[in-house]
């Protein structure tokens, strides 16, 4: 039978007792969290204020254009776009879906912001500049992020992470929007679904460990809790490490320095580590062929996750979780935003979320998924991919109708004679007209021995 490692080493940590458990155990009783992060986000910030710039009428609704300054760090004042989409027939809500992005808003970025508010059928923010720059130098995105690194380990300012001032800019746009909601609507705004994708993915989970407001969120393509394991099993697992986390292998922080400086950094800025504190519900959107991570990351922080969860894989999409097709269509996001949306509106009316349990496990030479769900979701397929070793990051998926019937959902292929197989279920739903997806964990199988 398929069982994860976590469950695996806590089975390890009854049976050996209390000589071993010390060391078997330590992700049980993991140290301290670091509390360089809460201080931080706490810390008064003089240069804070914002101001609505612009109410403009659309074709579809309204979109508020606002400013607003964030914070100094490290000498430089922050300075962030936020603008406020409200499609027509929407009305203000209690709870807002907070969108954090790079760059500046633009057509496409107002596309988007209306196109959400349509989905959820509330309005909703996108928040920009996430983070300033180009800093010190010219740098962007992970470059700048290892700067900081870098930086804190030659000096241990534990104001230098990046990641700090990014998630402090989530705080003080979540002071705005209440502001903004109570002068423009007359609505009180009390609670927040944070979302973001890649490194504004990482800042979303972060951001639900510092600020109580944050009522769910929705990481994207961030697949890589448990940073130190996630590094070496994709070292195991590709023969060496990805191509595009290079800003981190090239600076030294990849692997990671085994001194005590350099893993308390690593514990400042790794969601995982913050487990306890991030209880929220959570959707994980990942793309199956995301070159950055291995396509079964989640397997070794899953178990771990604390509170209500979900995920959803996008087949066959990358980074940008465009799923590719291969019939002549063109690529489509529909997964990934239908699934933020849609999560948002059940977070919104609180309306519970479908549940799903699965099992992974294998029956007369073939590998099985059996899946159950409340309530009976309206379709069902099996995902499945081969590959000639555990590197899926080329491999095309191909589905596979599975039976709605009374009891389990059971999806079986045979186990690979060579290379690797993978496989996970997706389910259907629906709510308020809105059609999403689904997922269980993806599991890679290898040839019996």
């Amino acid at each position: 039978m398929f069982v994860l490692r976590n469950a695996i080493a806590r089975a390890a940590c009854l049976l050996v007792g209390l000589t071993w458990s010390a060391d078997l155990c330590a992700d049980d009783a993991p140290a301290p969290v670091p509390t360089e992060l809460a201080n931080y986000v706490q810390r008064p910030e003089p240069r804070f204020r914002w101001e609505l710039r612009d109410k403009k009428t659309v074709n579809d609704g309204t979109v508020y254009t606002l400013s607003f300054v964030s914070q100094e760090w490290q000498s430089i004042v922050w300075q962030h776009g936020l603008q406020v989409f409200q499609a027509d027939q929407t009305a203000p809500t209690s709870t807002m879906l907070l969108w954090n992005q790079g760059g500046n808003g633009d057509d496409r970025t107002v596309g988007f912001g209306m196109d959400l508010s349509r989905r959820v059928k509330a309005p909703v923010a996108l928040l920009y500049n996430i983070p300033n720059q180009p800093l010190f130098g010219g740098k962007t995105e992970d470059a700048l992020i290892a700067e900081t690194f870098v930086r804190y380990l030659d000096t241990e300012d534990s104001t230098l992470p990046l990641l700090f001032a990014m998630v402090k800019s989530l705080v003080k746009a979540m002071d705005v929007l209440q502001d903004f909601s109570n002068t423009e609507w007359n609505q009180p705004l009390s609670r927040f679904v944070v979302s973001g994708a890649s490194k504004r993915g990482w800042t979303t989970w972060l951001t639900a460990a510092a600020d109580r407001r944050v009522k769910a969120i929705v990481p994207m393509v961030i697949d890589t809790l448990k940073m130190k394991d996630q590094t070496a099993y994709q070292l195991k697992s590709f023969g060496q490490y990805s191509d595009q986390i290079a800003d981190y292998t090239a600076r030294g922080l990849v692997p990671m320095p085994d001194t005590p400086r350099a893993r308390k950094l690593w514990r400042m800025v790794d969601p995982w580590v913050y487990r306890e504190q991030i209880t929220v519900p959570k959707l994980l959107v990942n793309g199956n062929n995301d070159p950055y991570w291995t396509s079964d990351a989640l397997n070794l922080y899953w178990d771990d996750l604390r509170g209500d969860k979900w995920v959803v894989y996008v087949p066959n999409a990358g980074h940008n979780l465009e799923e590719q097709f291969f019939d002549g269509r063109r690529p489509s996001r529909e997964r990934a935003v239908n699934a933020l949306a849609a999560f948002t509106r059940h977070m919104i009316k609180d309306n519970p979320v479908p549940r799903l349990t699965w099992k992974h496990d294998d029956a007369n030479g073939r590998a099985r998924l059996m899946v159950e769900a409340r309530p009976r979701p309206l379709g069902a397929r099996l995902w499945v991919a081969h590959a000639a070793t555990r590197d899926f990051r080329q491999a095309r998926f191909q589905e596979q109708p599975l039976v709605l019937g009374d009891g389990p959902i059971v999806g079986e292929v045979p186990f690979p004679t060579e290379g690797a197989l993978s496989l996970f279920a997706e389910l259907d739903f629906e709510i308020d007209g809105l059609r999403h997806q689904l997922s269980t964990q993806l599991r890679i199988v290898e040839p019996t021995k």
